[in-house]
C-alpha cells in the first residue's frame, strides 16, 4: 500500500434525466466523514423537496467506504455510485445524487444506471490532485540530538508536524509509508525510537 491516492480538486456537478425523473449529481472533496456528512446535509437543506438524497463516499488512504440508497430499492443507488468512485480511483471524496421522481418507475437496472451515470457525468473533466498519506511518529530525544533528527527531514516524505520542549525534546514527524523504514533505521543509528502517535 503506497499511501498515495487521488482526490477531487474541485466540486463537480451534472444532471441526468430519465423518464421524467431528474438526477442531480454532486461530487466534492471530503477530508473525513464529518465533512462528507456536512456536505450531504447542506444538499438536503438546499433541496428539501427532492424525493431522494442518495450518497457514497470513500475516505483516506485505505478508502473507508460508505453508501446509502436513501429509500431507493437496496443496491440501486449508493452501490452504483460507490462503484463509479472506485473506478475513478478517488478517495477523500463524497458523491450525492438528488432525485426528483418523475412518475415513471425505472426498475432496479434503470435506477442503478441512472445513479451511476449521473456520478460518472459529474466526474467528467473534474480535476484531481495526488494526496500522499502520512503516519504521525513521535521521537523523544535529548537536546544534543535535535540537529541530527532535523537533518533527517525530507519534505514531503518526512515533515516536522510539531515539537514540544521540556526536559527532553519531543518531535512529531509526518512520514509516508515508503519513507518510514529508512527513517526508523536512521533513528536507530542515533539510539532513538519513534512511536506512532495514538
Amino acid at each position: 500500500m503506497s499511501g498515495r491516492y487521488r482526490t477531487p480538486a474541485a466540486e463537480g456537478r451534472a444532471e441526468l434525466r430519465e423518464l421524467g425523473s431528474r438526477f442531480f449529481a454532486f461530487v466534492a472533496p471530503a477530508a473525513d466523514a464529518e465533512a462528507a456528512q456536512a456536505y450531504l446535509e447542506a444538499l438536503r437543506k438546499r433541496h428539501p423537496d427532492a424525493t431522494h438524497h442518495c450518497f457514497a463516499w470513500r475516505l483516506g488512504a485505505l478508502a473507508a467506504e460508505r453508501a446509502h440508497d436513501a429509500g431507493e430499492p437496496a443496491g440501486t443507488a449508493g452501490a452504483p455510485m460507490l462503484q463509479v468512485l472506485r473506478g475513478a480511483g478517488l478517495s477523500d471524496v463524497v458523491a450525492v445524487v438528488v432525485r426528483w421522481f418523475g412518475g415513471t418507475k425505472l426498475g432496479k437496472g434503470g435506477l442503478a444506471r441512472a445513479y451511476g451515470g449521473a456520478v460518472r457525468r459529474a466526474l467528467e473533466g473534474l480535476p484531481s490532485r495526488e494526496v500522499v498519506a502520512h503516519v504521525r511518529l513521535v521521537v523523544e530525544a535529548p537536546y544534543e540530538k535535535l540537529g541530527a533528527i532535523k537533518r533527517l527531514l525530507r519534505p514531503p516524505e518526512i515533515e516536522l508536524a510539531g515539537e514540544r520542549y521540556g526536559e527532553r525534546v519531543a518531535l512529531e514527524l509526518a512520514v509516508t509509508a515508503e519513507a518510514r523504514p529508512g527513517l526508523e533505521a536512521a533513528l536507530a543509528e542515533l539510539a532513538l525510537v519513534a512511536s506512532e502517535r495514538s
